[in-house]
């Protein structure tokens, strides 16, 4: 009995920290980490530094939302697999619910006849623009990344197919395993979680049968919410490098399906920018947009069930998978991919979409130097163009 209360004591402890930083983590995904960082490890003293960091690690090696996956690897941690759940909902539910609200209030509306919802683009415009700038420094860096990020910008605007984004990933990691092994590590710290090896390759196992199977079933039984379930989860299944790779991946599910307009795509995406708490939520706003509140349940699940399964399967597997030069190989070779397919996605849909004039491009411009060079929060940058939009 003493257990029982201890560990539901522990869960709704992770349950309401966590939704305390769902409602005021503003700023994607870096500052998502500080907050994390000041909260779990100064203030609660819940894990120490060293641990702290192997988790950072371990969320920035698997494809995700890092900043989600690491909440939901302190939950496990704190609570098992219940207060890894507890995590994630507290963290997701308030900024999932504001994007929901946005998509109820876009319906019905003419996006390119509003003005606010025209700077919300130049908004998407100049985050994308930044977030490529920064991952290619760190991403990209060097003649042989830079190469492959490069071929893989080209290959997207030439060669564009169902399964082209996950061809060119898998392609670059092969390349990684070869031209990038001399990626270094840092010391493997020990890390014990309440996580088992069964459990873990039961996990991996959904994971990759989920995959496999989704696609397949979607083709033979037909149906928009297998169909929802499917796009969204395989979206959340290869965003490697950041939350802002999610753009390309659920721009050609959505958009090339016809649920969602280009335009209500973009306004929806720069409005992500505002709210606290992880930018995958951008597909709730999506889902309420294709099919209504249980469109919504559903992609926000599917894209998020990726993260989950992956963060509960490899955590046992770390420390060996970290220490191997093939693995930091493959993933700077992917790593390196994403900031290509993110530079594909800066040109089409974003610029030929929203860009129509040379009063476009100085705002978008504007708006980029306000991120870049005055290092703005985003979400007063969002404020910001919806201003400009107004006035232009």
């Amino acid at each position: 009995m003493g257990n029982t209360i201890h560990r539901v004591r522990a869960i709704m402890e992770v349950l309401a920290v966590s939704a305390k930083l769902g409602l005021t983590s503003f700023g994607g995904p870096a500052a998502h980490l500080a907050y994390f960082h000041n909260e779990y490890v100064r203030r609660r003293r819940w894990l120490d530094e060293r641990s702290y960091a192997d988790m950072v690690a371990l969320c920035q090696f698997l494809p995700g939302p890092a900043s989600s996956q690491v909440s939901i690897a302190i939950g496990l941690l704190r609570a098992g697999l219940p207060g890894g759940l507890a995590a994630w909902l507290g963290f997701t539910l308030p900024s999932a619910v504001a994007m929901v609200i946005f998509a109820l209030l876009m319906k019905g509306m003419d996006v390119n006849a509003v003005g606010w919802l025209h700077g919300l683009k130049l908004v998407a415009l100049a985050i994308v623009a930044h977030a490529v700038y920064g991952m290619s420094q760190r991403l990209a860096a060097g003649r042989t990344k830079a190469t492959i990020a490069v071929a893989a910008a080209v290959t997207t605007w030439v060669w564009s197919t169902g399964y082209s984004q996950l061809l060119l990933i898998a392609a670059a990691g092969v390349a990684g395993v070869w031209l990038c092994r001399e990626e270094e590590s840092e010391p493997a710290n020990a890390l014990t979680l309440p996580v088992g090896r069964g459990l873990a390759w039961g996990c991996l196992g959904l994971f990759a049968g989920l995959l496999l199977l989704l696609p397949l079933l979607r083709e033979i039984a037909g149906g928009r919410w297998l169909a929802l379930l499917d796009s969204f989860y395989r979206s959340g299944a290869m965003v490697f490098g950041g939350g802002h790779v999610v753009l390309p991946l659920l721009e050609r599910e959505v958009v090339g399906s016809g649920w969602v307009s280009a335009a209500d795509f973009l306004a929806g995406y720069g409005a992500a920018q505002a709210v606290p708490g992880p930018l995958f939520t951008f597909a709730s706003y999506l889902g309420a947009l294709a099919g209504g509140s249980a469109g919504a349940v559903i992609a926000t699940l599917a894209i998020f069930l990726p993260a989950f399964l992956l963060v509960a399967g490899t955590l046992p597997f770390w420390q060996g998978l970290r220490a191997s030069p093939w693995a930091r190989g493959a993933m700077a070779g992917m790593n390196a991919a994403v900031v290509g397919l993110l530079l594909a996605a800066l040109y089409d849909p974003l610029w030929t979409t929203t860009i129509g004039s040379a009063r476009d491009a100085g705002a978008a411009l504007g708006l980029f130097g306000l991120l870049s060079i005055w290092k703005l929060p985003p979400w007063v940058v969002v404020l910001v163009g919806a201003l400009v939009g107004e006035l232009i």
